[in-house]
């Protein structure tokens, strides 16, 4: 009897152990996590910084492009003037063009945003992340709603602007290094597309041209100043490096707005910009260009993304990209111009986005490596105990178990139907792990990457 009682009390002494270890070991994962938000600007940006004739330290400003998926970072010069330093492609934005309307409408607004240092959040589920800052005073004049829109890593996107975890790493710490160098906040401009005349063009029967109109007068102002316009809301609209002439009066976001003025020079110039522009568009309308409409089954990526990261809550919306449906014209479907992407683009959408999935699948298939049925990895089952508790071995107790190998074979991937209807989910720190075995079952790439140190290059590219 007295033996039992010294394995029971030796077990509870071990028990205890595991219980301080397991407690230090997550105070290790979370100070590895914390450093995340500290890492250095790559070596790389900090010459292209010196080459643009700015530093780490300079303010900066970020735009953003659904269509193109592009995510930009703009440094301030040493002569005050605004410079582009990297593009980043855009891993993952959801909805449509257009802007947030309500919440869990998974829309990524469009507008522009303030972002200050309080906003930056090392912490996050989602590698790295900072708040937009949606709703805006704009958003609010028109009862739009929602909120926690952000730039975050993991390639996930339910209303965000979600990037690779090695580019919102690289993003953060020139966000961060900026606001260490004394910015207040960093200004965001997210538009639908680049505002060229070609797109002005397509897009100008899309019933939200009038709000773009809004968003291209700012954009304008910066092509005009090269640096970030001084945004105010009154009327429910945009003002930009505008201030009242009765200097005891305010701009609020509802209310009419109070006389306003601005620098003539930069008027001047934002007017000479928006006459050559109405002159390319009308030209490009004489030459026939079709008016579209874009549609996603749930937002895009970077064409360089493709086949490369799939939105765990969504996979099936990134088979295809967006369709252009035209508004008018022999091909455009009835109605067209009556709430698009609606039930009336159903059936229209439905067969353009299965064409496209059919070239991509065989697009896929020719390029996809050959694979034999050797190509597999075996991995040992329970290494501790050979099918047994651990403690087991050290005492005797039981018999050993053959441990079965867990095999992962390569199966190619295969891109999900568009019309296979997937609920809309958004991750949450509790079921990311399930959610990314989830999607590597479909993808066939076998269970969780880490218990496979042998998987293929492009399985392991998944997870970069």
């Amino acid at each position: 009897m007295k033996f039992f009682e010294k394995i029971r009390s030796a077990w509870m002494y071990m028990a205890a152990g595991l219980v301080m270890l397991s407690a230090l070991a997550a105070c290790q994962s979370q100070s590895v996590s914390d450093s995340r938000a500290y890492m250095a600007i790559p070596p790389a940006t900090l010459a292209l910084m010196k080459a643009k004739d700015t530093s780490p330290a300079a303010p900066i400003m970020i735009r953003t492009y659904k269509k193109e998926s592009v995510f930009e970072i703009w440094k301030q010069k040493t002569d005050g003037r605004y410079t582009l330093l990297k593009s980043f492609p855009m891993c993952r934005w959801s909805g449509q063009l257009g802007p947030k309307k309500a919440a869990g409408d998974r829309q990524v607004p469009e507008g522009f945003y303030t972002i200050t240092p309080g906003q930056l959040n090392p912490h996050s589920h989602y590698y790295l992340s900072f708040n937009v800052g949606y709703p805006n005073a704009y958003d609010r004049a028109w009862g739009r709603t929602g909120n926690s829109i952000m730039v975050h890593g993991i390639c996930s996107s339910a209303g965000c602007f979600s990037m690779t975890n090695k580019q919102i790493g690289e993003i953060y710490a020139i966000a961060r290094e900026a606001f260490n160098g004394g910015q207040k906040s960093i200004q965001m401009e997210s538009f639908p597309f680049r505002m060229t005349a070609k797109n002005l063009a397509k897009y100008r029967l899309d019933p939200n041209m009038p709000f773009w109109k809004e968003l291209k007068v700012g954009y304008d102002h910066f092509a005009a100043t090269q640096a970030p316009p001084k945004v105010g809301v009154c009327g429910r609209n945009y003002v930009f490096d505008k201030k009242p002439v009765d200097s005891s009066a305010r701009l609020e976001a509802a209310a009419p707005c109070p006389k306003l003025a601005g620098d003539p020079s930069i008027e001047g110039a934002v007017a000479q910009i928006e006459q050559s522009d109405q002159q390319a568009v009308a030209l490009l309308v004489s030459q026939g260009v079709t008016p579209v409409r874009n549609v996603y089954d749930d937002g895009g990526q970077n064409k360089l993304f493709a086949g490369r990261y799939n939105d765990v809550s969504r996979p099936d919306a990134l088979v295809t990209g967006g369709i252009d449906v035209p508004v008018v014209g022999p091909k455009a479907p009835p109605d067209a111009l009556k709430d698009p992407p609606g039930v009336l683009y159903a059936a229209y959408i439905a067969e353009k986005k299965a064409a496209k999935a059919r070239k991509l699948a065989i697009a896929m298939a020719a390029s996809a490596p050959a694979k034999t049925a050797t190509d597999r990895t075996v991995v040992a089952g329970n290494k501790s105990g050979h099918g047994r508790p651990f403690y087991a071995s050290w005492f005797g107790l039981g018999a050993s178990k053959p441990a079965k190998p867990l095999i992962a074979t390569y199966v190619p991937a295969t891109p999900i139907p568009a019309n296979v209807p997937l609920p809309p989910q958004r991750r949450t720190a509790a079921r990311t792990k399930a959610h990314k075995q989830r999607a590597n079952t479909q993808a066939g790439l076998g269970h969780w990457p880490k218990k496979w140190p042998h998987l293929s290059e492009q399985a392991r590219a998944f997870y970069k």
